[in-house]
This record gives structure tokens, sequence and C-alpha cells, in this order.
């Protein structure tokens, strides 16, 4: 009988050969990056570990129930940041370097636009550089939360202010 084992050396229990090539999957189509928190995912994590890879669906469950009975798109998440949002939907933050006053929602904002098209007003910044460098991230990463929506983000001058304002291009 050989040394008793720690609780983080026993061997984790073997997933089935269908979630494993699923979640392959997944972290290929998300390009191994989390939807929630926009970091790298290590496909060679242990799932059970709080930075490993989990799938998400990007609608709970209960709002998948209201409005179709399609399956919710299934998306790449730490495990942490998927069991950090539980069952409500996830927020998608503001970068805090960026000088941005009252940030919209992203995902609600993006989930508009891919609903009807159109332009949203994102958030208001005090100068232009301040404006373009919000636009520019924000373009960037509504392009990987949502791959299929071709967006472009501007900065519009008005009332002393920049408006970052994201539209759908069709």
């Amino acid at each position: 009988m050989g040394p008793p084992r720690s609780p983080s050396s026993r061997p984790s229990r073997p997933s089935s050969d269908v979630s494993l090539s699923r979640l392959t999957e997944i972290g290929d189509q998300d390009g191994w990056r989390c939807w929630i928190c926009d970091e790298a995912v290590d496909a060679q994590m242990s799932v059970n570990d709080e930075r490993g890879p989990s799938i998400d669906s990007r609608v709970t469950k209960a709002k998948t129930k209201r409005s179709t009975n399609a399956p919710a798109a299934e998306r790449l998440a730490h495990r942490r940041c998927n069991t950090g949002k539980g069952a409500k939907a996830a927020v998608v933050p503001w970068p805090e370097h960026l000088f941005v006053a009252d940030p919209a929602p992203i995902i609600a904002s993006v989930e508009r636009l891919a609903r009807k098209g159109g332009r949203e007003a994102m958030g208001r910044c005090p100068s232009l550089d301040d404006g373009q460098a919000a636009a520019t991230w924000l373009a960037d990463r509504v392009g990987r939360l949502e791959p299929d929506l071709r967006v472009s983000a501007e900065v519009e001058p008005g009332g002393g202010q920049f408006l970052v304002i994201l539209r759908a291009d069709s």
C-alpha cells in the first residue's frame, strides 16, 4: 500500500467521449476563449479546475423556454465564470481602463442588434480619444461575442461629449 493520495492527486472521473468531443468542438469554435470574461481557456486543464473549460448556454434555460423550443447556443466558458453566473443572464463587463460614462449592457444591446438591426448608443466619453478607444475595443469584443453579427463602432460628437455607437452592418 503506497502513501495516501491528496485530494488534488486523485484521478478525476472519466468523461464520456461524446461530452469531451463536444467540449473540443465548442472550444475550437470559440478559439478557446471564455465568452464571458474574454480570457484564454486552457484546453489541457481539468474540467474540475475553476480555470478549466466548460460548456455554457448563452441564455438561461428559463429564457429559452419562453422564447422558442430551439436549443440555446452553447459557448465555451471557464468553470468559474460559468458557475459564478449560475442561472442568471451573464454580464460582459466593460474594461476599467476605458473611460465610458453610462455604459450600455453589452449582451442586451448585441441581442437587439442581432434581432432588429439598426444602431445602439453604447456609452458617452469625455474625449474623442476615449471614444475611439472604447469603439475599437467594443467592435473587437462583439466580434468574438457574436461572430455571425457584423457590426461597426462609431464615435459621434454631441453636447461636449462623444457618443459611442454600435451599428449592425447589413
